[in-house]
């Protein structure tokens, strides 16, 4: 089964900040129905929500990924740059210490009904345990003190 197209990917270059130039690559790739039941456990009315069934599907690597995309270091541990509902955020913070033992707070980023998550310092080491052999290089400074 193939899940790219034939179209051959296309690589451009794109001017950023202080006139940086970047490498970027477009490619096209298919939709299967056999994915549905992904988007259905995410969005509910074409809203993306954390499903009730996380724990399930929140393994080393599905946090390693986490912690590479919406990761940020801070000097107290490490948040999550992401809004979630209190509700969700509960669910993942309970997910966080059934599934690896982590201790995971939930603070208000001063906006109304959006709430983050934050990994103390107390339990970065956890988390390193926990995912280091899934973290890039280029990412590994997000785990380290």
């Amino acid at each position: 089964m193939e899940y790219c197209s034939y179209y051959t990917p296309i690589i451009s270059k794109q001017l950023g900040k202080k006139s940086k130039i970047y490498k970027t690559m477009r490619f096209t790739t298919w939709t299967y129905t056999s994915f549905d039941w992904i988007y259905d456990l995410w969005y509910k009315n074409n809203v993306k929500t954390v499903p009730g069934t996380i724990s399930e599907f929140l393994t080393p690597l599905a946090l390693a990924i986490w912690v590479m995309d919406s990761g940020v270091k801070v000097p107290l541990g490490l948040s999550f740059d992401k809004s979630f509902t209190l509700s969700e955020c509960e669910l993942l913070v309970s997910a966080l210490d059934i599934n690896f033992g982590l201790k995971a707070n939930i603070y208000n980023k001063g906006i109304p009904s959006q709430y983050c998550i934050f990994i103390p310092k107390e339990s970065m080491f956890c988390l390193r345990d926990n995912i280091s052999k899934y973290v890039i290089p280029s990412m590994r400074y997000k785990i380290l003190d």
